[in-house]
């Protein structure tokens, strides 16, 4: 494991959460080693061990018995985590012991491998009894009562055919089997320890060791929802290859590492970017019987959404990672088809395929331009053909079923789920503009020639009311919304009573304002309210539909509400320390997102700085989240900026992806007409960076970019000849060396040197 990327946590975050992942079985667990009862979607059973759409146990404990002594390991000294597989160091010093427990979960399979590495470091002879407890608990994921999912209490029995436990639910079909590859000395069952209906059972191993050496020893967990049958041959076929699938595990993790492989100067936000590429297969969620997708973040949110898979799916695209944004793409078009059939994106699934939420209004604007995304990058036109007929439907209920002053802004609740919030949104409105513009160039594509006018004339429609109607001089913001006096009024009072309550002082001055502004000069009419501040006034900027002067001043104003780890969910949450307050995040203890600092709000302001040529600004707010990285998770960064929420989030890969791939190094994919646009657009702190094995349809594309002494040198090789470069080189004003292009010898690469007039080179690169 020497040669695989490994970070160790913090020392004072071992009684923090861990994951394990795998695409059908998943484990989270403290980084101690101990298994507490976690999570609040279903209170205290969010940790354990995972088989969606069941649980399959709360956890396991191990304990080294010498008599009546017993030491039991949950007080790891430190966790080391692998993109494929975790570690947690104990020692027993007193006995001169040294252990390490290990976990990984194989690709397709639904069990896991737990390995003890045992050193005796004494001079001494060591024999004990190693006492493996499985907590086995099986029973439904969230929602599964709608799917008569109903738990029952578990039964267990020893089969020494296979040396091991086989536990049941009494009246479903669910199964947990456990064993090792030593053989047990004894079996028993034990103290069941957690709240729910399981059992816990334990197998006994003597464990001897001669002075200064090691003994492993491996324990196998496996289950099923379907039959005892299932569970028993995956028991088997771990048992038989765990050895061949942790090396294939561990060759695939190598190649997503390589692909939009990344080389810059900051090594802390290198490392974020590769480990985010990790993150993001660890996000990965099967159940054969409906679907494989991407779910939102462990451990509270890990099955199937609409709009979290949206945003992220365009920063897996930009990795390299397409097979599971086709298979996401696919699951959440069955599933709205089935729940709504009328092109409505569904907002949240459980992995029973229970719908939760059939759709917020933002989701279903954010497909179309999700789909247009994709195709840039795969130029498949079959799969335009594919999801077209759901983008039209869903454009068409949007419009005539969610627009009833029918003013061209959809009434709704988008992203910001405050209660009252669901007048006409900014950022409904702005992914509404943005998908008429997809819409037309997807119309386009496929000969719909008519269809493509309606919908451009829509988008320039929508583009001129956003930027006329939504816009606040006196606040230098675009509204939060647009609504009658009344709802402005609610929503003051309420937001009056939180800011009070987190002791903003400078918010409540700011609303009693405003609220004696609409009450001196009221409004029969719709007018736009800046109330919240919430970050979905930046969308504005990250659709580029913002005129340049409105989207300066906006981005400036942004800039009041943030902190060391980013930007504000809520802007009024923000106070006067906020500039330089870079603690721990105090959330509540019951599961609150108010205050909070988040990824993809921050991700949203990156992107935005971008598009009105200010890459110094976005490099700022990915450096903000990169605080984050490893903050308490190894590995991976929090959903709330820097330690709250899920300890993994899929749209963290929208946030670093897009910005690196699309904007700093200029990657525009045109993959249906075999081309690709490069235009760099460079932090001036990155004067050396490469990107190197991007995927655009059947290419791979690779950038490398130096600054040095006034003078640009960039380098462009593809591995497919078929494709045209377009090379856009930028406004640098460094001196004039050489404004000619040159073919390297033996090599595929050209080099550019230019000065600071915009050169627009055709390429056709031969291998």
């Amino acid at each position: 494991m020497d040669e695989s990327p490994s970070i160790t946590g913090k020392p004072e975050y071992l009684n923090s959460p861990f994951v394990t992942a795998g695409d059908r079985v998943y484990m989270v667990g403290q980084q101690d080693g101990s298994f507490p009862e976690l999570g609040w979607h279903i209170k205290d059973e969010m940790g354990g061990i995972w088989n969606h759409p069941i649980k399959l146990m709360d956890g396991f404990e191990v304990a080294l018995e010498w008599g009546e002594e017993a030491i039991v390991l949950n007080k790891a000294e430190s966790f080391t985590n692998y993109p494929m597989a975790g570690k947690h160091s104990f020692s027993i010093e007193e006995k001169g012991l040294s252990i390490d427990r290990w976990q990984f979960v194989p690709d397709h399979k639904q069990g896991l491998v737990i390995q003890f590495i045992i050193e005796n470091k004494s001079n001494q002879e060591q024999s004990f009894n190693f006492q493996f407890t499985g907590s086995s608990d099986l029973r439904p994921t969230w929602l599964g009562e709608r799917t008569n999912m109903v738990d029952d209490k578990d039964t267990a029995e020893f089969d020494s055919s296979i040396d091991g436990w086989i536990v049941k639910d009494g009246s479903n079909p669910w199964f947990t089997v456990f064993t090792s590859d030593e053989k047990s000395t004894a079996h028993q069952s034990e103290e069941y320890k957690y709240s729910g209906k399981g059992v816990a059972n334990s197998i006994t191993q003597e464990i001897k060791l001669v002075d200064k050496s090691t003994a492993i020893i491996n324990y196998f967990v496996a289950g099923s929802y379907t039959s005892k049958e299932d569970a028993l041959n995956t028991l088997q076929d771990l048992k038989s290859n765990a050895h061949q699938y942790f090396t294939a595990k561990k060759e695939r993790y190598a190649q997503l590492a390589n692909q939009s492989k990344l080389t810059i100067p900051d090594k802390k936000l290198q490392k974020a970017f590769e480990w985010l590429k990790y993150n993001a297969d660890w996000m990965i969620q099967t159940v054969p019987e409906i679907g494989t997708g991407i779910t939102a973040g462990i451990p509270d949110y890990p099955w199937w959404f609409g709009v979290d898979s949206e945003y992220a799916l365009k920063g897996y695209m930009a990795v390299g990672q397409h097979d599971i944004v086709y298979k996401t793409i696919a699951l959440l078009d069955s599933l709205s088809e089935v729940t709504n059939g009328n092109g409505r994106i569904i907002h949240e699934t459980s992995t029973n395929g229970a719908v939760f939420n059939p759709g917020n209004i933002n989701e279903t604007p954010q497909f179309a331009s999700l789909i247009w995304e994709v195709y840039q990058w795969n130029g498949d036109k079959e799969f335009l053909k594919k999801y077209f007929p759901t983008i039209k439907k869903g454009l068409s209920w949007l419009m005539e079923e969610n627009d009833e002053n029918k003013n061209l802004f959809p009434d709704g609740f988008g992203m910001m789920e405050i209660h009252g919030m669901d007048a006409e949104m900014i950022d409904v409105a702005v992914y509404t503009q943005k998908a008429f513009s997809d819409a037309s160039q997807i119309a386009l594509a496929l000969d719909e020639q008519s269809l493509a006018d309606e919908y451009a004339k829509m988008a320039r429609k929508l583009k001129t009311k956003i930027n006329d109607e939504f816009w606040s001089e006196e606040f230098n913001s675009y509204a939060d919304f647009i609504g009658t006096d009344q709802q402005a009024l609610r929503l003051i009072d309420d937001a009056i009573i939180r800011a009070d309550t987190l002791n903003k002082p400078w918010a409540v001055e700011e609303l009693e304002k405003t609220k004696a502004a609409i009450l001196s000069n009221p409004s029969k009419e719709l007018r736009p309210f800046v109330l919240h501040h919430n970050w979905v006034v930046n969308t504005p900027m990250e659709m580029g539909i913002a005129d340049s002067v409105k989207a300066i001043k906006a981005l400036k104003t942004a800039e009041k509400f943030v902190n060391p780890f980013g930007v504000f969910v809520t802007g009024i949450d923000r106070d006067e320390s906020a500039g330089s307050d870079d603690g721990s995040f105090k959330g509540s203890k019951i599961f609150s997102y108010t205050g909070a600092v988040m990824t993809l709000p921050t991700s949203v302001q990156a992107i935005g700085e971008n598009n009105y040529g200010h890459p110094d600004n976005a490099l700022n707010y990915l450096e903000r989240m990169s605080r984050s990285f490893s903050y308490a998770h190894p590995g991976s960064m929090y959903e709330v900026s820097p330690d709250y929420g899920m300890l993994v989030q899929a749209w963290n890969i929208y946030g670093f992806a897009v910005p690196i791939v699309k904007q700093f190094f200029g990657i525009n994919p045109d993959a249906a007409n075999k081309t690709i646009v490069i235009a760099p657009q460079m932090p001036t702190s990155w004067d050396k960076a490469s990107l190197e094995n991007v995927i655009v349809g059947a290419n791979e594309v690779s950038v490398f970019y130096e600054m040095s002494q006034g003078k640009l040198i960039l380098k462009v090789n593809q591995t497919n000849s078929d494709y045209k470069l377009k090379i856009q080189l930028p406004k640098h004003g460094f001196d004039l060396v050489k404004s000619s292009i040159e073919s390297l010898p033996d090599s595929n690469i050209y080099q550019f040197e230019t000065n600071d007039k915009l050169v627009e080179i055709d390429l056709n690169v031969k291998n």
